[in-house]
């Protein structure tokens, strides 16, 4: 049985899991990400340019597999052999491992992109699917474009929109013209995001408070006041 000591003195291969998930996703085979890892293996305890006998040894491969392998993961640019100088300034040949990990980069902001358009598109249907329950009916073609207008011309965010549709209900304006009132009103202000949209409405009722109450002193009638001391005496 192994020990400790003997496990540890054997040292560590740091690799990400993202890579262990996801090489099969940048192209690369079974056999040749064996490889590959036994190469990246040797260069991370400094030998840049392993002897392939040793490797072969390591994983069974033969020689004129690993050839094979090692040309594939050249010609699908996973792998690459640079000149590099040493401390002497001789040129020495070593593997360049960074396409794998460019690859990695670029297959992760695929994703991301790929996520982000997925919920995009269920926040929209979402939307959609909002209209029709607060109209109590189906929308038709024309309400579907014209909201569609709203996000991919006017660029107005879906969060947006449904608070517009939410005020246009408080008010009973069941009307695609009335919520467009209501963006444009919003558009000419800056109003943006969810939380300038509680400020702008706060705004105004306060307003509409000030108003109330400057209407009601108007119609308060003028009461003088009476000296009841002066009665008395």
């Amino acid at each position: 049985m192994i020990s400790l000591q003997q496990y540890l003195e054997k040292g560590q291969t740091v690799l990400s899991n993202l890579l262990l998930e996801s090489y099969h996703h940048i192209g690369m085979t079974d056999q040749e990400f064996l490889l590959w890892l036994q190469l990246f293996k040797a260069a991370e305890k400094g030998d840049r340019f392993p002897d392939l006998e040793v490797i072969g040894e390591i994983t069974g491969y033969s020689q004129k597999e690993i050839y094979r392998l090692l040309n594939q993961l050249v010609q699908k640019n996973l792998l690459s052999i640079q000149s590099e100088k040493d401390d002497k300034g001789l040129l020495n040949d070593a593997y360049d491992f960074s396409a794998v990990f460019e690859k990695l980069s670029l297959l992760t902001e695929q994703q991301k992109r790929h996520s982000n358009q997925q919920e995009k598109e269920k926040e929209e249907q979402n939307l959609y699917q909002m209209f029709e329950t607060e109209f109590g009916r189906a929308l038709s073609p024309i309400e579907f474009q014209r909201i569609g207008q709203w996000l991919e011309e006017d660029h107005y965010r879906p969060e947006l929109i449904r608070l517009a549709l939410k005020e246009a209900v408080l008010n009973q304006a069941y009307s695609l013209n009335y919520i467009d009132r209501i963006l444009l009103s919003w558009e000419r202000k800056n109003i943006k995001t969810k939380e300038q949209v509680a400020q702008e409405q706060k705004k105004r009722k306060r307003q509409m408070l000030q108003k109330e109450t400057t209407r009601t002193e108007k119609k308060l009638p003028k009461v003088s006041l009476h000296n009841w001391l002066e009665d008395q005496e």
